[in-house]
């Protein structure tokens, strides 16, 4: 098992870590006390459920932390592959990133300087047996993904997951999308008899919703306008993105036009996946 301890300064990344850990695949926990740690990988060794990669977030918050680096070495007579990244930053700039969250530092004292000074000293056996120092202070999100990703993944990126889901705006927005597209410009088919009943995966309907110039024009521009954003998301570290195609029910035009964007997205992204989040009410 490969295991990746995550600890470090409050405010130098560790959420962001373990977050990026958590999308390349590993399963994830948080604050598990060092001695818990040993039992729970046992737990998996004897488990049929196997867990190839692991990655646990902790910080000075933790019950009995001062017993972590007891708590590696015996990892390593486990035959664990086990590596502590330790994220640091600047004083002046963990100060700034708690003014701007505005949260108390887990270290009580009489100024945020102080707790920062304390958790230092707390921190600095584990910092020198540590494997991979990160400074964080002048990194962007991105860059620090980056950074993550040449260290512990040979540089590759998670390809971006792209989700298309069609929808009715009489049942609400969809909520989770990052993008949202509305294609009630086109005549609906819900008005036409022979048509009411059938749904935008029919033949009848897609023959009837590509029967208007403007329906293949919007394909053409909402394609044109992803293949444009796409790489920027990915650059920029995103793992998710959901796009909204929108109609009045959900059943017939969002549906048939999330189909064809669908079709063709599936040519050049792997990762491409479709729902109809009001099927359910056809």
């Amino acid at each position: 098992m490969q295991a990746i301890i995550i600890t470090g300064m409050s405010g130098a990344g560790k959420t962001l870590a373990l977050n990026h850990f958590e999308d390349m695949g590993y399963y994830c926990m948080e604050n598990l006390p060092p001695q818990f740690i040993v039992n729970f990988i046992e737990l998996i060794n004897n488990s049929k459920k196997t867990i190839e990669k692991l990655a646990i977030l902790i910080d000075v918050r933790a019950r009995f932390f001062e017993e972590l680096y007891e708590t590696v070495q015996n990892l390593k007579k486990m035959d664990c592959q086990v590596k502590i990244l330790f994220l640091d930053a600047m004083d002046k700039v963990i100060i700034n990133r708690y003014k701007e969250l505005r949260r108390p530092h887990p270290i009580e004292s009489t100024s945020l300087s102080l707790s920062i000074d304390k958790e230092r000293k707390m921190l600095n056996n584990i910092k020198d047996c540590s494997d991979v120092i990160i400074d964080t202070s002048r990194l962007s999100t991105s860059e620090f993904k980056n950074k993550l990703n040449k260290i512990f993944f040979n540089g590759n990126k998670k390809g971006l997951n792209i989700n298309i889901e069609s929808f009715g705006f009489k049942n609400g927005i969809l909520l989770e999308a990052d993008l949202v597209f509305d294609v009630r410009f086109i005549e609906n088919p819900y008005y036409i008899e022979e048509l009411k009943e059938l749904n935008g995966t029919d033949e009848k309907i897609k023959n009837f919703i590509f029967s208007f110039e403007d329906s293949n024009i919007f394909v053409e521009k909402v394609i044109n306008l992803l293949e444009f954003l796409i790489p920027k998301y990915i650059k920029e570290g995103k793992s998710m993105l959901t796009i909204g195609i929108g109609c009045t029910g959900g059943k017939h035009r969002s549906v048939c036009i999330a189909q064809k964007l669908y079709e063709q997205l599936k040519i050049k992204y792997l990762t491409v996946h479709i729902s109809h989040r009001d099927q359910r009410l056809w």
